[in-house]
């Protein structure tokens, strides 16, 4: 094999604020137990609407996590942003005496709703009362690009910042994008997406997707991969991670949680799930090639899991076509399937998911999911222990892009 990269990205810090947990700590111990919070909608304006489950963020209170003067400025998407990065950043151990200059820390981020609740209650205020009662917020708040812009403010990074719009696919190419920057030469990025789609306003946006599932009972709302798929359920939150040079983790005595080694994107247009198996297939080998690793020494698969009978059809497809027999038995898992699929940031938790499942050896099962329906080795029911050295994680958006990210374990991974 060729000599890897002269610099290599690794994830250094994870911070989740998700519908199974406000912390990295509580998500991962949900996730590993595989149990479902999916359950009846219950923001206001949004009860008597066709959606009637989703993956909602209980007793996430935006002032105990961050300043007032920002709480003001942003809507609920960015609040968990910031509030996540705080955490990841924390878990990397990193300050702000850390990293040489400012200039040496950027912020990738990707959104699809944006800011939907801050947006609605502004423009409410605008035809209720007058132009006077509108705040000048309303011109950046609902702003898919918010989240990007309100991290490096606050926490005075001045390195490359950007957003991708991706649609779902963003996650996992916002953390690619990442690990460029990195290899390029700056030192730390904070990367990730959060979502917050469960407004009224977002809401009614969301019900012509023809993939969104209106079931009422949440055991089996969402359940990808079997016979009773009637498509996904949607989700708030998200995570933030701090992905780093190898170089810069060393200085400073942090261990390498991850390696993301490879990564391609393709695209073959919306809720075309049938040409989805050839373009997700190609991302895969595309990622698995940078990545300098052959189909069998994939671990554990990551699926995007969308929920309705053609688009997972066409995953489990694209899995054998680009991994050959390795992915017939090669474990899949889809934890989402306990918390909702929270648009671009739904791979990204399954990112956050797979580093700690590389870290613990420990496959999580896939929620409320039982009968499945095609040739993939599903993991149901209970966690399965595994020997993991190398993670792959898939996402595809309901626009038509399709996302593949190889990770390393970042201990078998350091020689």
């Amino acid at each position: 094999m060729s000599e890897p990269h002269p610099r290599r990205a690794a994830v250094t810090g994870i911070g989740v604020v998700a519908p199974n947990g406000a912390s990295t700590e509580n998500f991962w111990k949900s996730t590993k137990e595989g149990i479902s919070v999916l359950a009846p909608v219950t923001r206001e304006g949004c009860e008597h609407m066709p959606l009637r489950v989703a993956g909602e963020v209980r007793d996430f209170e935006a002032t105990s996590a961050v300043e007032e003067r920002f709480v003001v400025q942003t809507d609920r998407f960015t609040h968990f942003a910031m509030a996540a990065a705080d955490l990841a950043l924390d878990d990397a151990r990193f300050g702000q005496a850390d990293g040489d200059s400012p200039f040496s820390v950027g912020v990738v981020t990707a959104a699809g709703s944006g800011g939907g609740e801050f947006g609605q209650r502004e423009l409410q205020q605008l035809w209720g009362k007058g132009s006077r009662f509108v705040g000048p917020y309303q011109s950046i708040a609902w702003f898919y690009a918010a989240s990007t812009g309100q991290i490096s403010i606050r926490r005075g990074f001045k390195g490359p910042c950007s957003v991708v719009a991706s649609d779902e696919a963003g996650g996992l190419d916002a953390l690619a994008h990442a690990a460029r920057a990195v290899r390029r030469g700056t030192d730390v990025i904070v990367a990730g997406s959060t979502e917050a789609p469960l407004a009224p306003y977002s809401v009614v946006c969301q019900l012509g997707y023809k993939e969104l599932s209106t079931v009422e009972d949440p055991a089996r709302a969402y359940r990808p991969f079997t016979q009773g798929a009637c498509g996904f359920v949607p989700a708030e939150g998200g995570a933030m991670l701090v992905v780093e040079s190898e170089t810069s983790a060393r200085v400073r005595g942090v261990p390498l949680r991850a390696v993301i080694a490879g990564h391609a994107a393709t695209f073959t247009g919306a809720s075309c799930w049938e040409k989805s198996r050839e373009g997700l297939a190609q991302a895969i080998r595309g990622a698995l090639h940078e990545a300098r690793c052959a189909p069998e020494e994939v671990d554990v698969v990551f699926a995007d899991a969308l929920g309705t009978p053609e688009a997972d059809r066409a995953e489990a497809l694209a899995i054998a076509d680009a991994l050959g027999a390795h992915g017939r038995s090669v474990p899949v898992t889809a934890p989402k399937t306990g918390i909702g699929r929270g648009y671009c940031a739904a791979p990204v938790l399954d990112v956050a998911a797979a580093v700690l499942a590389l870290e613990n050896g420990v496959v999580p099962p896939t929620p409320n999911v039982f009968d499945i329906c095609h040739d993939i080795d599903l993991v149901t029911g209970r966690a399965r222990s595994a020997e993991l050295r190398t993670a792959l994680v898939l996402s595809r958006g309901l626009m038509g892009s399709n996302s593949a990210l190889v990770l390393r374990h970042g201990v078998a991974d350091a020689s």
